[in-house]
């Protein structure tokens, strides 16, 4: 895809297309993380998401019983 920058005051835009904001599932709140190379750009949505309570429970007995062992040992 080839895009050009639009006058928006005294800077320059890039705009999405809505259908590739949808393929992306980012809205105009959707935080953005802009980095570069110094040739390149590369923009990656920055999704944050709630952990249920349930879902930190079953990680957390996940990684009591995997690493539970180890930890104990090491804090010997």
């Amino acid at each position: 895809m080839r895009k050009t920058l639009s006058r928006h005051g005294n800077s320059y835009a890039l705009l999405l297309e809505r259908s590739l904001m949808e393929l992306l599932h980012i809205t105009p709140e959707t935080p953005l993380e802009i980095k570069t190379d110094g040739t390149s750009l590369t923009i990656t949505p920055q999704v944050t998401r709630r952990i249920q309570p349930d879902e930190l429970a079953a990680h957390t007995l996940l990684a009591e019983s995997t690493y539970g062992p180890v930890c104990e040992a090491l804090s010997k």
